[in-house]
């Protein structure tokens, strides 16, 4: 590990990897003992090694629940694999899985959306569309199930791109939103997120996968490589290789700037005590007249 100038053997890096996640969890008051938590399982290294760790410490909280939610969006030959191995190992560790499907939910995969929006000429990228629908329905199905928190595999990684982005957009509300607990008001209709691996580089999450011997699919969405997500990667990545632990002050930079735009006129709402959420049509959480899963499927032409 460069940013520390240290080397581990396999068993002492796994200890470390387990007891920076449990610490994370903690200083973030992440979770309770008590808590009903959902993992959004997509079958990669990331959520997967959140299920494992979270299987290990519900064993230790026995008033607690943990439960997986797939959602398939319907791309042949990746999220096929993704969804049978994720299956299996909740099988193994005991743990209950519920799959949804946007064919079902939606009327449509993802594939099909692809074409709507080729033949409309909608000048988006698939994951501006898919990735909205996968956290409604998320969010919306564990409220259902009745969980507490939603624990995702966002690692390090994960969000210095997300911080970069933004920043470069300019979006200072979804800036205000980051963090280990995601949002920036609470409603009984958006079940919490969680991200027990936010602390985490993405390459120690893969070597732990190894270590551990989790079921993994190597692989990414083939509609992901031309997203602007992508090229932050890239950029990041030559950053961190030529100044190691760069992706570590970028993370801090960012905690101690949302509690700023959080008290801030141009996000401000915790504040507000007069402010609350907007209902949209559907029934869902939305910052304005209508939610942005009701918006895409308007463009999309999705009833």
């Amino acid at each position: 590990m460069p940013y520390v100038q240290q080397r581990l053997c396999p068993d002492c890096f796994a200890e470390f990897f387990e007891r920076r996640v449990r610490k994370t969890i903690r200083n973030n008051h992440l979770l309770d003992p008590e808590d009903k938590t959902a993992v959004a399982l997509s079958g990669g290294k990331d959520s997967m090694t959140v299920l494992t760790i979270l299987q290990k410490l519900s064993e230790k909280a026995p008033n607690s629940e943990l439960f997986a939610i797939v959602i398939d969006e319907g791309v042949p030959g990746y999220r096929d694999e993704l969804m049978k191995i994720g299956k299996r190992y909740c099988e193994e560790l005991g743990v209950p899985c519920y799959v949804f499907s946007f064919k079902k939910e939606l009327g449509m995969t993802v594939m099909q959306m692809i074409k709507k929006a080729q033949k409309k000429h909608l000048d988006m990228q698939p994951c501006s569309y898919c990735g909205v629908f996968r956290r409604q329905l998320l969010n919306k199905k564990a409220r259902e199930l009745g969980a507490d928190k939603i624990a995702t595999g966002h690692n390090l990684d994960d969000e210095c791109e997300t911080a970069l982005m933004n920043f470069l957009k300019g979006d200072v509300s979804r800036i205000a939103r980051a963090g280990a607990t995601v949002g920036v008001v609470r409603s009984e209709l958006f079940v919490p997120r969680v991200k027990p691996l936010r602390e985490t580089p993405e390459e120690e999450v893969a070597l732990y996968a190894k270590i551990k011997k989790i079921p993994i699919v190597a692989g990414r969405c083939p509609y992901s490589q031309d997203s602007f997500r992508t090229t932050v990667n890239k950029t990041l990545t030559g950053l961190e290789r030529r100044y190691p632990g760069m992706r570590f002050q970028i993370l801090s930079s960012i905690d101690q700037l949302i509690p700023i735009l959080k008290a801030s006129p141009l996000v401000a709402k915790d504040g507000n005590a007069s402010w609350k959420p907007r209902i949209c049509k559907c029934g869902e959480v939305a910052s304005g007249d209508s939610c942005k899963f009701c918006e895409m499927k308007g463009l999309l032409g999705i009833k």
